[in-house]
């Protein structure tokens, strides 16, 4: 064989060894709605392990099509683990979804999935650890994928939000200060195995990885960086309300029915950059599904076309505007990409929604999907409520893969100086 064809095969060999990272694919247009539930609400996709939970989603073409799911356990990076199936994964994934039900007295037609876990086919999931959970269909092709975490309660993280130290962006930024504690486990050479997930709002884009700890006490460990652990402080989400959707409610002007379904029309944002902060309540991003003239939310909340209006004359980046929050998984998908009216001179775009209560913002990032934090159209303020998570990842040298140990929370509510 000559030579250079026999490095190139050796080449192909190693690459196709190689585990790519995990990456999350947005759902096509008939699919909405996708949602983790835990009681009856809707949440961040962290879980404690052997903890009860349930993934859900509809598809606007109603015709009740076969799906399946899944279950892949990763590494840190999302990339897949070098552990067999059945060590994470009790029982069989790859099977049909089966609990499904179609929508009642809704003019968009829709059926409604849940996929429940622990199920009738997977009893169990064993370990702690990242898992992409993937929706095939009926040619086992990949329709979408979500991320989710399962945590042990194995070590204790004290966590604060402070202001930052840098007097140039002291007015824009939160910074986080937090410890870990575990009195089950000593730590193995803990700026080497132990690594941390910084999360705002729930939000994995924003997330920031791989901070070693500052410096250790015991079993200790601290962390009280400065820039490292640093967030934008953005601006409270908005949110619009149609739980009744053939009435205007809060922040929708009218409502109109021209096509099809209903369309709400919300009144238009004005850039909040430039303005002072002003305190409201939302939910950091999370949304609820409801309808106040039905008895099942999950199958008689209806959807509605809702048209966004932003008025933002300041913005003259050649940058692009998204409307995000966890009804969409704050994807910048082009289904959520604001269109500039240049007889009106503002930014609009139309997005069909299940009715209910919706936080929604708007997001900068260019061509490549880069978000712009220090650039917000909202702006950036020290004041802003967030909800932070902190979760604790571990690989003793002996261990095949990585645990997540533990997980803290604050909130920038009781922010300090």
């Amino acid at each position: 064989m000559p030579k250079l064809l026999y490095t190139s095969f050796v080449f192909l060999f190693i690459f196709t060894l190689a585990k790519a990272q995990e990456k999350e694919i947005d759902p096509p247009y008939n699919i909405k709605t996708v949602s983790f539930v835990q009681n009856g609400n809707n949440v961040v996709p962290i879980f404690e392990l052997g903890a009860s939970f349930e993934f859900q989603f509809d598809d606007l073409f109603g015709n009740e099509a076969n799906y399946y799911f899944e279950v892949t356990h990763c590494d840190y990076n999302w990339k897949p683990s070098d552990i067999p199936k059945t060590d994470y994964l009790r029982g069989f994934d790859g099977q049909r979804i089966t609990e499904y039900i179609n929508s009642f007295n809704t003019l968009q037609v829709y059926s409604h999935y849940k996929l429940s876990f622990p199920n009738q086919f997977t009893t169990q999931l064993r370990l702690s650890g990242n898992y992409m959970l993937k929706i095939l269909n009926e040619d086992k092709e990949v329709v979408f994928s979500r991320k989710f975490i399962l945590y042990e309660d194995q070590c204790t993280v004290a966590a604060q939000v402070k202001r930052s130290r840098n007097l140039s962006n002291i007015d824009y930024k939160q910074n986080l200060d937090f410890s870990i504690v575990s009195n089950s486990i000593t730590f193995q050479v803990p700026t080497q195995n132990v690594k941390v997930l910084l999360l705002q709002n729930g939000n994995f884009n924003t997330a920031i990885k791989n901070i070693a700890p500052q410096y250790t006490i015991g079993n200790q460990l601290v962390y009280k960086y400065d820039a490292e652990t640093q967030f934008w402080g953005g601006n409270e989400f908005l949110y619009f309300e149609n739980k009744d959707i053939r009435a205007a409610n809060n922040n929708v002007g009218r409502i109109g029915s021209n096509n099809d379904i209903y369309n709400a029309y919300l009144y238009t944002n004005q850039a909040r950059g430039n303005q002072i902060y002003t305190l409201y309540l939302d939910v950091n991003g999370n949304f609820v599904v409801k309808n106040i003239n039905g008895s099942n939310n999950e199958i008689e909340a209806d959807y509605a076309w809702v048209y966004f209006t932003l008025s933002a004359p300041a913005f003259r980046m050649n940058k692009d505007i998204y409307i995000t929050g966890m009804f969409n998984n704050y994807s910048l998908s082009p289904e959520y990409k604001m269109d500039y009216n240049t007889d009106k001179a503002v930014f609009e775009k139309a997005i069909m929604i299940k009715q209910g209560f919706t936080n929604f913002q708007y997001t900068v990032a260019d061509k490549k999907g880069v978000i712009d934090y220090e650039n917000a159209i909202d702006g950036n303020f020290y004041q802003t409520e967030n909800e932070y998570t902190i979760l604790v990842y571990y690989k003793e040298n002996t261990d095949r893969y990585q645990r997540v140990i533990g997980k803290g929370n604050a909130n920038s509510i009781n922010i300090v100086n």
